[in-house]
Parts: structure tokens; C-alpha cells; sequence
């Protein structure tokens, strides 16, 4: 089971390319490699966190209020997450911006929560809720990184926000960063990058 879990979050069922869920904060946000693994982080973490709180209690919520106690738990993890980046990275949480707090309306995490975690037992919808996340997560660090490089000419920007500030010189600048293409850092490059992705993929399926 967790084999096909596996593949269902990284390519069969991606969230982020096959789904389609939580667009907003993946075309806003990546407009480098860390930004794509701050939030891919964050979303795992509120996603496993999620599916492991509502899976024990699945058969003691009513149904009538089902959706507005997935969206508490989902809130209240949401918050740790907010709270605990401000704090260890104030340079971090002021590049991510609103899209931390959203993450409480990303569709991904309500949708994994209801599709999966409410109709399973805790340990798969542990799983589900990493490999989703997982899945997720590298289409925002190739996003990033294609934005990053085409637009600013750089790779690894701001990396030094993560894991301190020692390791400002693992920033690599490619090519100076006026001779970058801006539509790229701007929404619509990511758009086109993203669909260029969802093409490969598609690409990938129809000759296997």
C-alpha cells in the first residue's frame, strides 16, 4: 500500500500537476528554490499533522459538522506553522508572506483530509498525507528553480534563510540578474512554466 501511495503522491495523483490543488500559493510563491521548500515543507507538515488528527476521531464527528472541524484542526496545526517560521526565520516568513496562513484554504490539505483521512486509519493516512505533500513539494522547487534561474539568473537564493546565514555563499549567481527574462519571476511565467511541466508529464504517460 504504501508503494502505490508512493506513486499516487509523486506522479499518478501529484497535487500539484494532475490535481490541480493549491495553485495560488504555487504560482505566487515560487519565485526561487526556498520559497518552494518553505511552503513544501510547511505543507507536508500540516498535511501529516492533519490526516493523523482526523483519522482517529473519523467516526466520532457528526456530519453535519464535519467540514468545520477539519478546517479548526487544519487552522490550529496552520498556526504552529506560521508561529514557528515568524520566529526562526523573520527574513523567511516575510518572503512567504500571506501564503503561510493560507495554507488553511488550500485545497490540497482539506481535500486529503476528506478524501482520505476520514475514511481511513491513521498510519495510511500518515503516508498519504507525506507523499501528497512530497509530490507537491518538487513541483515547487522545480518551479522555483526554473523561475529562479531564467528570471534572476541566480540558484539557491535567499537557501541562507533556511539554514542560516553561514551559508549565504551556496547562493550561485549564473548570469547577471538584468539579463534575466522578468515575465519569468512575474505569474505568468509561472503559469507557462507549470504547463510546460504538466505537458512533460503527460508526454511521459502517453509513450509508457
Amino acid at each position: 500500500m504504501i508503494r502505490e501511495q508512493l506513486q499516487d503522491g509523486l506522479w499518478k495523483q501529484n497535487a500539484g500537476l494532475v490535481q490541480l490543488l493549491g495553485l495560488c500559493p504555487t504560482l505566487a510563491v515560487t519565485v526561487n528554490i526556498t520559497n518552494g521548500v518553505a511552503l513544501g515543507v510547511a505543507t507536508i507538515f500540516v498535511m501529516m499533522l492533519s490526516n493523523i488528527s482526523i483519522s482517529p476521531i473519523r467516526n466520532y464527528v457528526p456530519e453535519s459538522a464535519r467540514v468545520p472541524i477539519f478546517i479548526l484542526v487544519i487552522a490550529g496545526l496552520v498556526t504552529i506553522v506560521d508561529l514557528s517560521i515568524n520566529a526562526l526565520s523573520k527574513p523567511l516568513y516575510d518572503a512567504l508572506g500571506i501564503f503561510i496562513p493560507l495554507i488553511v484554504t488550500n485545497c490540497i490539505v482539506l481535500a486529503r483530509v476528506e478524501a482520505f483521512a476520514s475514511k481511513n486509519s491513521t498510519l495510511p493516512s500518515l503516508y498519504d498525507g507525506f507523499f501528497m505533500g512530497l509530490g507537491l513539494t518538487f513541483v515547487l522547487i522545480i518551479l522555483g528553480a526554473v523561475r529562479e534561474i531564467v528570471g534572476n539568473g541566480t540558484l539557491f537564493q535567499n537557501l541562507h534563510f533556511l539554514i542560516g546565514d553561514k551559508y549565504e555563499f551556496l547562493t550561485i549567481q549564473l548570469f547577471d540578474s538584468s539579463d534575466g527574462f522578468l515575465l519569468a519571476a512575474l505569474p505568468p511565467g509561472a503559469f507557462i512554466a507549470l504547463s510546460a511541466l504538466i505537458l512533460f508529464l503527460n508526454l511521459v504517460n502517453q509513450n509508457r
